[in-house]
């Protein structure tokens, strides 16, 4: 099952407001809505997706438990890009002082702003292009640094602002470089 995009505007253009409703109304559905508008239905992930986004997420909880220095999110949470486009990461951070200048009411919706850090893992139903797509509209919108992780092939795509994507070939940990100092994945539990 592939990810299903919805282009509606010529019927009706969606807020912000009425997709995080729409969202509401229905959180069976995993929805985001790039920056033209369109609506994006993706099919839940498989055990094995769900496995190493939770692995890799509990990685980055513990350090950021233990740094303080921002919060962690998992893919459940949506953001709202400068862009406009709405967007879950499978797991993601953002900087200490740029989550505490957000309004308790920004924190309670679809938080208004680019992570800091991403990760995305190309899941099987996914397309390389399209995810490769959404890495470069991370970097475009302020994210500092992302990662996405290609399983099968053990590959990973690093970004970074301004930087041409720097691809590795099975490596067995990636580094938080300078924007999550301190901070090491662990990809030993992912390529098994």
């Amino acid at each position: 099952m592939t990810a299903i995009t919805l282009n509606l505007n010529s019927i009706i253009k969606i807020t912000s407001e009425q997709f995080y409703q729409l969202c509401e109304e229905h959180p069976e559905l995993k929805l985001e809505r790039n920056a033209n508008g369109e609506l994006i239905v993706m099919p839940p992930t498989g055990g094995e997706t769900g496995k190493r986004n939770l692995t890799a997420g509990a990685q980055l909880w513990i350090w950021n438990e233990q740094t303080e220095l921002g919060e962690a999110f998992d893919s459940s949470t949506g953001f709202t890009l400068p862009s406009k486009a709405d967007r879950s990461p499978d797991a993601s951070w953002v900087e200490k002082s740029r989550w505490e200048a957000l309004t308790p009411e920004q924190r309670d919706k679809f938080i208004p702003l680019c992570p800091d850090f991403v990760i995305e893992f190309l899941s099987p139903s996914d397309s390389l292009k399209k995810t490769q797509e959404k890495m470069q509209e991370y970097m475009d919108n302020g994210c500092r640094l992302g990662w996405l992780i290609n399983r099968k092939k053990r590959e990973v795509e690093i970004y970074r602002p301004g930087q041409e994507v720097e691809v590795l070939q099975s490596p067995p940990t990636l580094s938080g470089e300078n924007v999550l100092p301190g901070f090491v994945l662990n990809l030993q539990k992912i390529w098994n």
